[in-house]
């Protein structure tokens, strides 16, 4: 077994009696330790590296040691020699524990990097659902907190842990040669180390838990209030003292929790401290007094009180590693349960390509119900004690149509109906319950997310932007796009004027959610986005619904640009903006109740008339 192997494994089985109160897993120690072998290479150099430092800590006590025995025989040129060899041997374990030091902090930070692409790789690859359900700010406390207390155990505990236990064992066979004796009665207070630690190893690692849980909210809360629209909402209702009581208690109680486990390291340093100090008084004590008797010279006492703090101290620090390995267990813990969380909505090993051209749309008989939380989430995540494990309610039910290239199909209904889960699942943000959806004859299920996202561009109501430049939110359509592309795709998108105007032109930062830009303005910049992406298939979900006429005859005629020649499905709930459809579905309690064009619906005077005269009445 490798020594960073055996340092790991005795860890392990030194906090077993915290795991038997709150259980770490045994996989996640497992997995703890595949991290380690990915790094083994590094790891051997690093405990080399660790070990010739443990040997110079050694080292240097024993020549002081001989040293004075140099001074009491009167050996001046030992003497010299052995001053210059303690003053080489402190300068290369400098040196040494300089270059250890940097190896540990390049194997930590190198951890950070892959745990984090990790997650945020893997969070990317989640369904839609995983995040309506989660707290934002504990996700990012996933990404930031907990990543960073599992590196401290590579770029810290690992470090001290393998040092350490070198120089523990070191430091003791050399004290035994010197005087068993002294040596045997100076670690009697051995145990004062072992208890604290397995006390209160515990209740520093659920302290930490909750500490990680409260930061996790409080970032939560800090994240939502922070935004342009939760900033809005509070000033509206007036509660900007109630959200501040409610952040203040959680500060409250991460600031008691900060307090508690503090003291609890005072106390367990300060005992751990008081126990070396009393060894050392022993030593001094029962060495002096074997010296007085002519059993052991003044050098031997001045190596073994020098070795005594080389013990004390890496066996302090042992000790406390007990409490960072429990912490840093609970951070990789809480890492992998979202590494852990299957995507529902995945790649198949072997994706079939779309084929070139115009698309066919099909829905063929499709049944779909929004997956449990159980399935999509983490109890941790959504701040519960327990998720619901039942399955969603059917929202979808036998639902069939098709779509040629180049046509528009209008969706049409009350709220609630199932409109927009339609289009989810036509991006394949969803997989259906039932029945298939079809791209060309190719099931979305059976090819790949990225062909998908060539093929089909959707316009949702709300028009989300990113904070950053309008350049940067048009390129997520086409990253490689140049200014007159963007430009172009502007103009065609009615905006040409609009961006001409700005100072700062396409660099203008849009604001968080584009809040900068007016409702209109931020659909018109969704829909050049869309006319950069160039797709085949266009999914318009409610995109002009929440505006105003003059925008909505902006927008209305970027959309009829967007759709020029592309098969479209336009959900709508303003039915003057689909009476040119080739085909209106109406859709009522996920069921299609009627199909047919404007006038023949208006004719048959069924759902789509009765939605029709309800929102015309005024005319």
């Amino acid at each position: 077994m490798s020594m960073e192997s055996a340092a790991w494994h005795s860890l392990w089985r030194a906090t077993s009696a915290e795991q038997q109160q709150r259980p770490v897993s045994r996989t996640t120690v497992r997995r703890v330790l595949a991290l380690a072998r990915e790094r083994r290479a590094r790891l051997a150099v690093f405990v080399v590296g660790s070990v010739l430092t443990a040997v110079l800590a050694v080292a240097s006590p024993v020549l002081a040691g001989r040293a004075v025995e140099a001074v009491t025989d009167g050996e001046r040129r030992t003497v010299v020699v052995l001053a210059l060899l303690i003053a080489l041997v402190a300068l290369a374990e400098a040196g040494l524990g300089l270059w250890v030091r940097w190896l540990s902090a390049t194997l930590g930070e190198d951890l950070i990097l892959d745990l984090r692409t990790r997650v945020f790789d893997h969070v990317q690859r989640m369904p839609v659902a995983f995040f309506n359900r989660t707290r934002t700010g504990a996700l990012v406390s996933r990404l930031n907190s907990d990543v960073l207390g599992a590196q401290r155990a590579f770029s810290g505990t690992l470090s001290g842990v393998v040092g350490n236990a070198v120089a523990v064992v070191l430091t003791a066979a050399v004290m035994m040669t010197t005087s068993w004796r002294v040596t045997v009665l100076a670690l009697l207070l051995l145990p004062v180390f072992l208890v604290p630690a397995r006390r209160m190893g515990r209740r520093l690692a659920a302290l930490s838990r909750d500490a990680a849980q409260l930061n996790a909210a409080m970032t939560n809360q800090s994240t939502e209030r922070f935004s342009a629209p939760g900033a809005t909402l509070v000033k509206l209702f007036g509660r900007p003292q109630e959200e501040s009581a409610a952040f203040a208690a959680a500060a409250r109680r991460v600031r008691d929790i900060g307090v508690r486990t503090a003291v609890l390291n005072a106390v367990f340093i300060t005992a751990l401290t008081l126990a070396s100090a009393l060894a050392l008084a022993l030593v001094y004590g029962v060495g002096g007094t074997i010296a007085i008797g002519g059993a052991l010279d003044a050098g031997s006492i001045v190596t073994l009180a020098l070795l005594l703090t080389r013990l004390y101290a890496p066996l302090t620090a042992l000790a406390g590693a007990r409490v960072d390995v429990m912490s840093a267990l609970v951070s990789f813990e809480r890492v992998f349960e979202v590494l852990d969380l299957v995507p529902l909505v995945r790649d198949p090993e072997h994706p079939r390509p779309l084929p070139a051209g115009p698309l066919t749309v099909e829905f063929d008989h499709v049944d779909f119900a929004y997956p449990a939380a159980s399935e999509v989430s983490l109890a941790s995540l959504e701040d519960v004690a327990v998720l619901d494990a039942r399955g969603g309610v059917p929202v979808l039910h036998d639902v069939s149509f098709r779509i040629e290239p180049g046509q528009v199909v209008a969706l049409v209904g009350s709220s609630g109906a199932g409109k927009s889960t339609v289009a989810q699942l036509l991006a394949r943000l969803y997989d259906v319950s039932g029945g298939a959806v079809r791209l060309a004859g190719v099931d979305v299920r059976e090819t790949s997310a990225a062909s998908i996202r060539q093929a089909v561009g959707v316009v949702t109501q709300d028009g989300h932007l990113f904070h950053e430049s309008l350049r940067a939110n048009l390129q997520l359509a086409r990253p490689g796009a140049g200014d007159p592309e963007l430009l172009a795709a502007l103009e065609r998108a009615r905006l040409g004027e609009l961006v001409a105007s700005l100072p700062e032109g396409l660099d203008t930062v849009v604001g968080e959610r584009g809040y900068r830009f007016s409702g209109g303005e931020r659909q018109r910049l969704t829909i050049a986005r869309l006319l950069l992406a160039q797709p085949r298939v266009v999914v318009l979900d409610e995109a002009t619904a929440s505006l105003d006429s003059a925008s909505e005859a902006a927008v209305q005629a970027a959309l009829d640009e967007a759709l020029a020649g592309r098969t479209a499905l336009v959900i709508a709930h303003r039915l003057s903006t689909v009476r040119g459809a080739d085909q209106i579905l109406v859709l009522e309690h996920g069921r299609v109740v009627e199909r047919g064009t404007h006038a023949e619906l208006i004719a048959l005077r069924g759902r789509y008339a009765h939605l029709h005269d309800t929102q015309f009445a005024g005319a």
